[in-house]
């Protein structure tokens, strides 16, 4: 029986987070600041803070909610993190105070819902937050199913040092869009797993999610400098808006 629950990757990874993905990128912090129109934003998944304080520099008022107890306090532990206000808890469902003129996701951590279920309630949840006339931004990759073998199954060494080896292990299940996946880290004397699993879905099964909770797509972009996007895009981010 699985003993995986919505905190239990960042409840692994708070400690190496901000190692692997600290750096941001800047255009990422000035397309969130000009959607927010310096406003309230609410971050779902905030983590570490990694996008929430360098947006809240900006002077957006940022909130946040997040399943994961650990990274949160990695957050409290930075300048300016103690005065993010954040809700623990899961994000397709947990609400946060107020309602808010962005709402956004990024770094694919909509996926980390695990059924169609929970990723149309959290549509939903969020639509609920939003004022008129604000937005949803969401940052997602475009799924690559050949990444996978004909079993459904990666392996693959991501990093080999002299000293540390890192694997890449995946399952997936297409009936359910589901993978299961460890990264391996092997080091002289230690061996850690950091599991993750998630749903992803399909742009288009993304935007019809948005029309159940009455949102609308205005724009997608493949970067966040709004390069075009198109059949070649690893990536989005779509910004949706109420419809109506």
């Amino acid at each position: 029986m699985s003993t995986y629950k919505a905190e239990t990757y960042g409840e692994q990874v708070a400690d190496v987070y901000d190692g692997w993905y600290g750096v941001y990128d800047e255009a990422m912090i000035d397309l969130l600041a000009e959607l927010a129109h310096g406003g309230r934003a609410l971050e779902l998944g905030i983590g570490t803070g990694r996008v929430a304080l360098p947006l809240a520099a900006r002077g957006v008022e940022v909130h946040g909610i997040d399943a994961s107890p650990a990274m949160v306090a990695r957050m409290r532990a930075k300048p300016g993190g103690a005065q993010v206000p954040v809700r623990v808890g899961d994000f397709a469902d947990v609400q946060a105070e107020g309602d808010f003129d962005l709402v956004f996701i990024v770094f694919n951590t909509f996926f980390a819902l695990l059924t169609q279920d929970a990723q149309v309630r959290c549509f939903r949840n969020v639509a609920a937050r939003l004022k008129p006339g604000g937005t949803f931004a969401l940052e997602a990759f475009v799924p690559d199913l050949t990444r996978f073998d004909h079993s459904g199954t990666t392996n693959k060494a991501t990093r080999v040092t002299e000293d540390r080896v890192e694997l890449d292990v995946s399952q997936h299940d297409a009936a359910t869009q589901h993978v299961v996946s460890n990264k391996v880290v092997l080091t002289d004397g230690q061996v850690r797993l950091y599991p993750i699993q998630i749903r992803y879905a399909w742009p288009a099964e993304l935007d019809l999610m948005a029309q159940l909770a009455a949102l609308r797509l205005r724009e997608r972009w493949s970067g966040w400098r709004r390069e075009p996007f198109d059949a070649q895009s690893g990536k989005h981010i779509s910004i949706y808006e109420r419809a109506g």
